[in-house]
């Protein structure tokens, strides 16, 4: 069974940082690109950061841009998200996912999604 869990979330005041982990069982996704998406209740989700495969690729939402930085571990089977210079309208929940492709920023070639952890920025 294939399974993306989440962890490292929580509260945080403004400024603040927090590293969320993704830890990957039941496959590698040694090969596949990973990411972090985000959704607030009644809003869309929202693209947030992507790695290739291999982590020479990067690319991250304009939102979070020189704030966040997204990578990862093969070896372990970890994706991480480094959040640093948070702020309140970080707050919602951060999901993590695996595409089937090798470099993807797309939702929809996400084929694999954790179950989420929540993030909250105090002000």
């Amino acid at each position: 069974q294939v399974q993306l869990v989440e962890s490292g979330g929580g509260l945080v005041q403004a400024g603040g940082s927090l590293r969320l982990s993704c830890a990957a069982s039941g496959r590698t996704f040694s090969y596949d690109a990973m990411g972090w998406f985000r959704q607030a209740p009644g809003k869309e989700r929202e693209f947030v950061a992507a790695i290739s495969w291999n982590g020479a690729i990067t690319y991250y939402a304009d939102s979070v841009k020189g704030r966040f930085t997204i990578s990862r571990d093969n070896a372990k089977n970890t994706l991480y998200l480094q959040m640093n210079s948070l702020k309140p309208e970080d707050t919602t929940v951060y999901y993590c996912a695996a595409s089937h492709l090798p470099w993807s920023t797309q939702a929809k070639t996400f084929d694999y999604w954790g179950q989420g952890t929540q993030v909250t920025v105090s002000s």
